[in-house]
């Protein structure tokens, strides 16, 4: 007899930035029957994924995918397809995945060259388009949406610069896509990485990319058949610009992802339903509409955080409109709050990494969690939490503050 009991994990409000709680129609549709992944319904499927997700990034690029794995896995297959040992990378680092940015390009062989800028802060676009010009770099890797610092950097003239200069330009929106705007084509961005288990409220491990026709031919450069699905009659390859990676191989993906339907490995069949579920969903909403409510909830926990007497963290000039960072008080124990809301308020917050490590908590509006019901319980339950450890909190007034914003949009949306 098995002695271990059937799963059941318990109900939490998921107020981070990554993973948040999934849309209930995604975890629905993860339920239906498996297909085949050469099966013709399951590759309309992936037909019909790439076309929303075009929609999506916003783009006309034709190559528009997911990679299996999460969203570090999309990040790598961008970055180790295109690049080969010896290529200048530039890389702004602004906070935690800038760094990750530059390791990863330095695991495939770039002279990886960095330029940093405080924490809580973004670059000045002329200031990242004067390093391009000094460096003369093949790539620049860039974060969108920083979640350890809650900010946003704007990138529509670095990518113009990047264009008019031929730096092919690579842009990680894991924490911003589906949750504010990203503008592929508008912004010259050559390849983009989002994510699922943010704002598009999927469950993590499936990483959403989109590269245009530059990012093609140096791929196609680069292009190498498996050897076991070579046709033994062809000339073999003699190819030595070889993508180091066979899984995150992004010339092997277009074939299999393209009408060859080439095989690379077996499709991760439920969170291919999840993922094309919750894009289905972005865009049922609207964009502009999705993006207004992120907006609307973000404004709503501003304003009772700032209401209980708590201060934010960062530069409000350049905040992550889907990431509230809030300073710990002085003398606070951050983990002993984060534990009490869990315990006592099933209420998930985070914490930061690095320097700020201790210093903030980190709550996320993203994707089916931000929504009124989430924001007003955090709002409370915080403030009931902050009384039980001795801070000094108005208390009351925070619920009223997010209240107070609500009563104003349904006035001006009536």
């Amino acid at each position: 007899m098995c002695a271990y009991k059937e799963l059941t994990t318990s109900q939490r409000t998921i107020m981070t930035p990554g993973p948040v709680e999934a849309e209930p129609s995604v975890l629905r549709v993860m339920g239906s029957p498996i297909l085949g992944q050469f099966d013709p319904e399951f590759t309309n499927i992936m037909n019909e994924t790439m076309e929303m997700l075009r929609k999506l990034f916003q783009t006309s690029n034709h190559w528009a995918f997911p990679i299996d794995g999460t969203s570090r896995a999309g990040i790598e297959a961008v970055l180790c397809s295109i690049i080969e040992p010896g290529d200048r990378v530039l890389v702004p680092i602004y906070g935690r995945f800038g760094h990750l940015l530059t390791e990863i390009a330095e695991r495939y062989g770039a002279d990886v060259i960095t330029m940093e800028t405080r924490w809580g802060s973004v670059f000045e676009p002329q200031d990242v388009i004067a390093e391009i010009e000094r460096v003369q770099p093949k790539i620049v890797a860039m974060v969108h949406g920083e979640t350890s610092t809650g900010c946003v950097q704007p990138l529509k003239e670095i990518g113009e610069a990047c264009r008019r200069m031929d730096v092919l330009f690579v842009v990680d929106a894991v924490a911003s896509i589906g949750g504010t705007e990203v503008k592929v084509d508008d912004w010259y961005i050559d390849a983009c990485i989002g994510g699922t288990q943010k704002c598009l409220s999927v469950p993590s491990g499936m990483a959403p990319i989109t590269f245009n026709s530059r990012v093609e031919a140096l791929l196609l450069q680069r292009k190498k058949i498996e050897r076991g699905l070579a046709d033994p009659s062809a000339p073999k390859s003699a190819q030595t610009r070889t993508i180091r990676s066979n899984y995150f191989d992004l010339s092997q993906l277009m074939d299999y992802w393209g009408p060859a339907r080439l095989n690379h490995h077996t499709e991760a069949t439920t969170m291919l339903y999840a993922l094309r579920e919750g894009v289905r969903i972005a865009l049922t909403e609207g964009l502009e509409a999705r993006f207004a409510r992120h907006r609307l909830h973000e404004q709503a926990l501003v304003a009772g955080v700032l209401a209980m007497g708590l201060q934010l963290y960062g530069d409000p000039a350049c905040k992550l409109p889907v990431v509230t960072c809030i300073k710990i008080p002085e003398g606070l124990d951050g983990e002993s709050v984060r534990a009490m809301l869990l315990e006592d308020f099933h209420i998930e917050i985070a914490s930061s990494f690095g320097p700020l490590k201790g210093t903030i908590w980190r709550i996320g509006t993203m994707g089916y969690s931000c929504r009124k019901k989430n924001v007003l319980h955090v709002l409370g339950a915080l403030e009931a939490v902050l009384l039980r450890h001795g801070a000094r909190v108005h208390a009351g007034r925070a619920v009223q503050a997010a209240l107070d914003i609500y009563d104003q949009e349904k006035a001006q949306s009536s």
